[in-house]
């Protein structure tokens, strides 16, 4: 036989496509040809994948090698297909039997082992979903892997052990020696994230008003700004909110593991990551760095990366507006679809945005502000990097005071996170029973032609938000985000409906923002 197949794996963004490997040995001089629109990385799989097999005890052909890749007009990218390459000339060559519709994605070491690769999540929900669900990976990958329902997974540490799954003669394989102090694949590479600290609520003192405005921000997925003075706690309540929010379901554990396979470089996770996410960039990250870029396939950013979880920007106003302003269209949609020459990337960006942010540049236009050396012009180029159609999507604008030292001193114990969470979580379950009909999870996710149509609230309950649209100091896109923290305000409270005090209270934190 000289023609061998194998299949793989072409990750795109997190959309997976097929790749057939077919490989064909000729009767002319020796020689590897890689067809298919390899990258750079690819294209050096011919020099890996000889030595690998070499290595493994089973040298390829001497005649030459013609491997194509298929669809051939699409771009190909990555070491991952290192290993479906050396199974599909292997089985040309006859050394091993026909893999069948199996898929194989690995890289190769020089010495034959296989290493793990990023992205494998998304690559074996790709496969299943296409019909492949006969998946071979590097052991390192082989947790992660059968993270995945449906998928009929096998991890190996090298060629060797998978040629002979694959019939090929045993007497003549080479097995690599486990190097000293290595440590197995599903240890080195399958470890979780390093968790955060605990960061409890009841770290914060005073601040009623703030620690409400972030609660209602978790019951309700809302967008969220602190603008205060330095010291006033606004870093601490931002990094008490994922805390307060519920652990992630299935199918959006599933969304975030994989979005994280794609970062994590080569080591692999064990099990779905059910804790949302948390992301604070520094205020000098690239646009590149929190939206995502990158030569060839933009790769996510932070904004991704957070998906389903919290993007705290710290220090707002000293961020690049043209940073900020990208973060317009996922608070919108929530997707990134990053457009670079190589093609189009599609990551989920769902996140909760949090922005926090001094009065001025020195911080101290707080107040009576007698102590500030900012000019009028200094305050305004400082806050014209929040742009106002940005603002417009932040549901909460909050200004957080100092702490006085009554508050600070204070004998009382304030409110744990396990308390808070635990109403939180509550006023989700009565969003999720409400929202279910129209596919909605939460009141931020909920369409202004619904709050104004089948959820619409009585004059009554309305009065001054209906008020305050007549005066244009509201938008429609902010008449529709006061009715959704309304509501938000409202599950908290156990109300079947928000009512007048209710959707005050959401726009007060509306207007405040204003005002500061």
């Amino acid at each position: 036989m000289t023609l061998g197949r194998a299949y793989g794996v072409g990750l795109v963004g997190l959309d997976g496509r097929m790749v057939e490997v077919e490989a064909d040995i000729g009767q002319t001089l020796p020689s590897f040809v890689l067809l298919g629109l390899p990258d750079a990385s690819l294209n050096e799989a011919k020099d890996r994948v000889r030595s690998a097999a070499k290595n493994a005890g089973l040298p390829l052909s001497r005649r030459r090698i013609t491997v194509n890749l298929m669809p051939a007009d699409v771009h190909k990218r990555g070491s991952g297909f290192d290993l479906a390459i050396v199974i599909a000339a292997l089985a040309a060559a006859g050394d091993i039997r026909c893999s069948g519709r199996r898929v194989f994605i690995a890289e190769l070491g020089l010495d034959g082992r296989l290493r793990p690769v990023r992205g494998i999540l998304p690559a074996v929900m790709a496969a299943v979903d296409a019909g492949y669900p006969e998946i071979t990976v590097a052991a390192a990958n082989a947790a992660e892997a059968a993270l995945v329902p449906g998928a009929a997974v096998t991890g190996f540490e090298s060629l060797a052990e998978v040629a002979a799954y694959l019939g090929a003669d045993p007497a003549g394989l080479i097995f690599p020696p486990q190097a000293d102090g290595e440590a197995t694949g599903s240890q080195e590479h399958a470890d979780s994230p390093v968790p955060l600290p605990a960061r409890d609520m009841a770290d914060i003192a005073g601040q009623s008003e703030a620690r409400f405005a972030v609660e209602v921000a978790a019951a309700g997925a809302h967008h969220l700004l602190m603008t205060g003075p330095p010291g006033a706690g606004k870093t601490m309540l931002a990094e008490r909110l994922p805390g307060l929010l519920p652990d992630l379901p299935d199918d959006q554990a599933m969304e975030v593991t994989a979005i994280h396979s794609l970062v994590r470089g080569g080591r692999s996770c064990s099990q779905l990551l059910r804790r949302p996410p948390f992301e604070s960039p520094h205020h000098t990250a690239s646009s590149a760095a929190i939206i995502g870029g990158g030569s060839g396939i933009a790769r996510p950013g932070a904004a991704s990366r957070a998906h389903r979880g919290v993007l705290f920007l710290d220090e707002a106003p000293e961020y690049d507006r043209r940073v900020l302003d990208a973060l317009r269209q996922p608070l919108e949609s929530g997707r990134l679809d990053l457009h670079r020459a190589g093609g189009t990337a599609s990551y989920p960006a769902r996140f909760q945005l949090v922005l926090a942010a001094n009065p001025c540049p020195c911080g101290l236009a707080s107040g009576k502000g007698i102590d500030c050396t900012c000019t009028a012009q200094a305050r305004r180029r400082y806050f014209s990097r929040l742009s106002g159609p940005l603002l417009d999507r932040v549901d909460l604008q909050l200004t957080v005071q100092r702490v006085s030292l009554r508050e600070l001193s204070g004998d009382a114990e304030a409110e744990p996170s396990r308390d808070v969470a635990r109403r939180v979580a509550a006023a989700r379950g009565v969003q999720q029973d409400r929202l279910r009909i129209w596919g909605c999870e939460t009141n931020a996710e909920v369409a202004g032609n619904l709050l104004r149509g089948q959820l619409r609230l009585p004059p009554r309950a309305t009065a001054a938000l209906d008020r305050a649209m007549d005066r244009q100091t509201l938008t429609a896109r902010g008449y529709d985000r006061v009715l959704r923290v309304a509501w938000s305000v409202a599950d908290l409270a156990g109300h079947t409906s928000p009512d007048a005090d209710d959707v005050g209270q959401a726009l007060g934190f509306r207007q405040q923002g204003s005002a500061a």
